[in-house]
């Protein structure tokens, strides 16, 4: 699939489309308490999203059974909700939603506290968001897409973080991944120049610990091989003439 140029009327839906995804990060994170199940934040989260008149891009998605990505602490991405998992005080919770609007994709990631967290988890939930800004310093028409992936990295790595290497962000249109990959590390080759028009999914995914990742049973949940905890953060961004535009984030 080659990486397609948004026309107005596609960015303008896809600005619908994040601007929806927003809110609904924005309800689940006011709903998220101690003693939730993770199932409680999937069902919010599916009548939220189609409360909008929107479809939840992740349900059935590959056979992945559930509207919202939950991944608790040491579970980096694709947690399965599950009603006997119940949020403890003091976990971290990531959650990664999408929304289909008139056949129009966005993409976001948001990692929270529930309740009060230790010092290191609210640094590492923090720099996981600042690697996603720090990222998108360098999306911007002419640069190319490995000026983004090493800003992340670098900017993770001067906390000792390890940058997950076996998933990366991707693009975003009528389909829910599309050309190109955009990962969160260093490449040796430069990647494709930036256009006005792509749209991306920036993705940071980072570990406390060592990148290394492991895939459990169920094939979806990815979880720390060293048990350390990991965050995550995306949003769907808008190449422009000038500064990128975050789609997802109502700012």
């Amino acid at each position: 699939m080659a990486v397609t140029i948004k026309s107005e009327r596609e960015i303008e839906l896809m600005r619908k489309a994040g601007e929806i995804l927003a809110r609904t990060h924005e309800e689940l994170a006011a709903a998220i308490r101690p003693g939730m199940t993770t199932m409680d934040i999937d069902r919010l989260g599916e009548k939220i999203i189609r409360g909008f008149g929107c479809i939840p891009s992740f349900k059935n998605y590959n056979g992945y059974p559930a509207s919202i990505c939950v991944s608790v602490n040491d579970e980096v991405v694709h947690g399965i909700p599950n009603k006997r998992r119940h949020l403890e005080e003091g976990d971290i919770v990531s959650l990664d939603a999408g929304v289909i609007y008139k056949g129009y994709h966005s993409d976001a990631a948001r990692t929270h506290a529930v309740g009060t967290v230790s010092p290191e988890a609210e640094k590492l939930m923090e720099v996981t968001r600042q690697c996603f800004f720090e990222g998108i310093k360098f999306a911007k028409a002419g640069n190319h897409l490995n000026d983004i992936s090493s800003a992340i990295q670098a900017y993770a790595e001067k906390f000792g973080y390890g940058v997950v290497r076996d998933l990366v962000g991707h693009g975003i249109g009528t389909h829910l991944h599309e050309d190109p990959e955009v990962p969160n590390f260093a490449q040796k080759r430069k990647g494709i120049r930036l256009e006005p028009g792509m749209t991306l999914a920036i993705e940071p995914m980072i570990n406390a610990g060592r990148p290394d990742v492991i895939w459990m049973d169920d094939d979806w949940t990815v979880k720390t091989e060293d048990g350390s905890l990991s965050a995550h953060y995306e949003n769907t961004v808008l190449i422009t003439e000038g500064e990128p535009e975050i789609l997802s984030l109502r700012l």
